[in-house]
């Protein structure tokens, strides 16, 4: 399944755990085409901090993939 930017707009798409978002967030840290200045992803284009609060998100080079922990809640 893939996301959407406009996916985190949307109420009823599931959201990851901050613990999912926050280890997925220190992978990205530690990846090549992650920059930096931006945090975008070079390979997807995504702003990861954003894009790892949904849960059906999945990282490009497969270095992270879809959580099966969610919550309710929407962490900023």
């Amino acid at each position: 399944m893939s996301v959407k930017p406009w996916d985190l707009f949307n109420p009823n798409q599931p959201r990851a755990s901050k613990e999912i978002r926050d280890e997925r967030l220190r992978i990205c840290n530690l990846c090549q085409h992650f920059i930096s200045v931006t945090k975008q992803c070079s390979k997807c284009g995504c702003i990861m901090p954003l894009k790892t609060k949904l849960s059906n998100a999945m990282c490009p080079l497969n270095k992270w993939g879809i959580a099966t922990e969610t919550t309710d809640q929407d962490y900023e």
